[in-house]
């Protein structure tokens, strides 16, 4: 468990853990009257980031037990339908930056999920796979959220519509 310093009333640095700090804090009131987004709401790439965080909290939701985030998910998604594929090529498929690509390796590394091989062509480089565990974990994690995730998502808006979307957000993806 994670611990935080705090210090008491006497001015004694005293250590507790980080989940008695969240407790400690006083909680909000509720607001008699909400905030009024006014126009914000029909900027898209506000609403974008809105459905994004709830998204992303029901996916981490369905995948907890895996302990498993979006990022971590879409890297062996990817690793496993591109085999020994340089970790720049993954990185850069997926958007994300060298210095948090190598830390978010490490972890599935760490985990035993994947493995870095030192690419025969360029030995600066280095190919990526997916070990057996990270195969049965990938998985798991890929039942969990087709049965759990998607399913609601297919619920809320309906098959033509969620295809609708996907289409709709790939074009942006693209050509935006």
């Amino acid at each position: 468990m994670a611990v935080v310093k705090a210090v008491g009333a006497d001015g004694e640095k005293r250590k507790r853990p980080a989940r008695a700090l969240s407790q400690a804090l006083p909680q909000t009131p509720p607001v008699a009257d909400p905030i009024r987004l006014g126009d914000l709401s029909d900027f898209l790439g506000y609403s974008l980031k809105r459905a994004q965080l709830r998204i992303f909290d029901d996916f981490i939701g369905c995948v907890a037990p895996l302990q498993l985030t979006p990022a971590q998910f879409s890297v062996l998604m990817l690793v496993d339908a591109n085999p020994d594929r340089n970790q720049s090529e993954i990185a850069s498929t997926l958007g994300i930056l060298r210095p948090n690509f190598v830390a978010l390796l490490d972890e599935l590394e760490s985990r035993d999920l994947c493995v870095r091989v030192r690419s025969s062509n360029d030995r600066r480089s280095h190919n990526l796979r997916l070990t057996e565990k990270g195969r049965a974990v990938l998985a798991r994690a890929r039942k969990l959220i087709e049965t759990r995730h998607e399913i609601r998502l297919r619920e809320l808006l309906g098959d033509d519509n969620r295809e609708l979307l996907l289409a709709m957000l790939g074009k942006i993806a693209r050509e935006f």
